[in-house]
């Protein structure tokens, strides 16, 4: 059979017909040396190996998740399931996609044939103990395809072994009857508290309120340059198929320029109907605050006319820190920024006009992503208490549970902090500048989570978020959908589940 057919789906392969004599066809491949088949019934198609996610608490067989025509499909490799070596992937490598209750792609060492194969060639598997447990075989084909004996794997068997929970949904179970249930008690905002994102700018740190962030992106390769603008103005992007235009904060203060690199994000910023990308040299965290620590920008310092946009000062760390909170109502009168939405407003025709029509519309989802190994994962925005840096040292409690890397003193309060490369068995790394702390209520506890990198505040559409496949029962609680965007997925977690209910009275014991 050649390559070129082997990349096609193989539905139109089972259209022979069989009511004519009782033929069957059957899928050959090589795993490890030995050859195996797989009746033709349930193979979707035939694949090259493609890119994965890696998914967490999963499986050790799992390679990770993909991303076929829209569709998120696991990778499951049969040499770890056989116990065989691993091998680097080659050109012969493929992945044959079955579909029994749900589509998962198995990883082999190289497709054979298509063949068809009379009754009186096929044998049971009774007394048979060959290189796979027979208890995973239905039977044994006999001098094929020039091959003595083949294996015919019980996929559906092998699947529920491996696999219980999808095993389960094979049988009729529902995937994601709860995965959009939240509990709002434990994230609910106190009322004394402001929540700010917060960026650099040529070295000085700035925030704006959470509410009027519509989402955080990196800086477009194309950027569309108008003719005759400010030089405040840096162009217009396109955004969701909507036009944004762009305006460099460095230049709008007065600051020196600097070229734009991989660390820049765009901060896109609405207010009513109107919305704007504010360009920062980067995001630091999202901060949640006392109102007690913020103060009025004193009268002597503060700016008149189109430059009063920094309105209020936060104090944090005992006032060895501050940050400049930019008054968005001033903002977008500021002449550029006024010029810049009339220039998307002429340039726009009738879909393009409405721009950020669609803020705190209920078809998206606001996520935070953050980085972990070398996946990309999400919680809901509303969620995060708060982001801080990670200090040089955590004090250690004794006699603190395993999970626990120790404590630090958030504003006077004792703050637990979990390695989440821990929580979720990740390989461990040294710590790094990069790394930030994620701060989450769960049960009433403040805990604080350590992850990789938060890379932006995103904002998902709920078409392409989907349940993540089940494939243990701790990661479909914690891990139970994934925002399935071109070439990119991001695994979104549940919060309330990151620490079980019998490990909370621990963190609350450690918290006191």
């Amino acid at each position: 059979m050649t390559e070129e057919v082997l990349e096609q789906p193989l539905a139109e392969e089972s259209d022979v017909d069989e009511s004519v004599s009782d033929t069957r066809q059957f899928v050959t491949f090589l795993v490890g040396g030995e050859v195996f088949a797989v009746d033709m019934a349930p193979v979707q198609e035939i694949i090259r190996v493609p890119e994965v996610v890696r998914v967490p608490l999963a499986p050790a067989t799992l390679e990770g998740l993909s991303n076929l025509r829209g569709l998120v499909l696991p990778i499951i490799s049969l040499r770890r399931i056989f116990n065989f070596n691993d091998q680097v992937h080659d050109d012969a490598t493929r992945a044959v996609v079955i579909n029994i209750g749900q589509p998962l792609g198995f990883v082999v060492d190289r497709v054979a044939s298509v063949i068809n194969v009379e009754p009186q060639h096929i044998e049971g598997v009774e007394g048979i103990q060959h290189t796979v447990n027979s208890d995973l075989l239905t039977g044994i084909l006999k001098n094929v395809s020039g091959y003595p004996m083949v294996m015919v794997l019980d996929f559906a068997r092998l699947i529920s072994q491996e696999f219980s929970e999808i095993a389960a949904l094979s049988k009729g179970s529902s995937a994601a009857a709860t995965l959009d249930q939240r509990s709002s008690d434990d994230d609910e905002a106190d009322s004394d508290e402001l929540q700010l994102v917060s960026f650099a700018v040529a070295g000085q740190e700035y925030a704006i309120d959470i509410e009027s962030v519509q989402e955080i992106v990196q800086v477009p390769e194309a950027i569309v340059h108008v003719p005759n603008s400010p030089a405040h103005v840096l162009g217009l992007m396109t955004l969701r198929e909507r036009l944004l235009p762009l305006v460099s904060l460095r230049s709008l203060f007065a600051l020196p320029s600097r070229a734009i690199d991989e660390r820049s994000r765009v901060v896109v910023i609405s207010l009513g109907s109107a919305a704007v990308g504010v360009v920062t040299d980067s995001v630091s965290e999202v901060l949640r605050v006392p109102k007690d620590v913020v103060d009025a920008m004193p009268a002597l310092l503060a700016r008149e006319g189109d430059l009063s946009d920094i309105s209020r000062i936060c104090r944090l760390d005992k006032g060895k820190r501050l940050v400049s909170i930019i008054d968005v109502n001033n903002m977008f009168k500021h002449s550029v920024v006024k010029e810049a939405l009339n220039t998307v407003k002429n340039m726009s025709d009738a879909s393009n006009e409405q721009i950020d029509e669609d803020v705190g519309n209920d078809d998206d989802e606001q996520v935070v992503v953050f980085q972990l190994a070398a996946g990309e994962f999400g919680v809901p925005i509303e969620s995060v208490q708060e982001i801080v840096r990670v200090p040089e040292e955590l004090t250690h409690v004794p006699k603190a549970p395993d999970f626990v890397e120790g404590v630090i003193n958030l504003r006077g309060a004792v703050l637990p902090v979990i390695d989440q490369r821990k929580r979720l068995d990740l390989p461990s790394i040294a710590r790094n500048d990069r790394q930030r702390i994620m701060v989450f209520l769960l049960g009433g506890v403040r805990t604080g989570f350590i992850v990789d990198a938060v890379t932006e505040v995103l904002k998902i559409p709920r078409t392409a978020i989907e349940a993540s496949p089940r494939l243990s029962g701790e990661q479909a609680r914690l891990l139970g959908r994934v925002a399935n965007m071109e070439k990119r997925m991001i695994q979104l977690i549940e919060p309330k589940h990151l620490i079980d209910e019998s490990d909370r009275n621990s963190l609350a014991v450690i918290a006191k």
